[in-house]
């Protein structure tokens, strides 16, 4: 592994626990949803970053398909406090 790379995986874990940490202490659930949406989108470039570094396709359709439920999955959170607030 490259000093790039052991660069990037600090990053990434970096996110990672920031994301959680906001997840976890979050004062309003709107920040909640922001901070778990976050962590969608860490995940999916994280198994973007694993395809390449690993050298396989799998990886790049598992990250598409992470990526579309864990955007139904926002939405779907998003509506439901949007009608919650009503």
């Amino acid at each position: 592994m490259s000093i790039l790379q052991h660069i990037a995986f600090s990053l990434i874990a970096i996110s990672i626990l920031l994301s959680l940490v906001r997840l976890l202490l979050g004062p309003t659930i709107p920040d909640r949803v922001v901070a778990a949406d976050t962590l969608a989108v860490i995940t999916t470039a994280t198994l973007v970053w694993i395809a390449g570094f690993l050298e396989n396709s799998i990886y790049l359709d598992i990250a598409l398909v992470y990526g579309a439920l864990a955007f139904v999955g926002v939405i779907t959170m998003a509506r439901v406090l949007e009608s919650a607030k009503s």
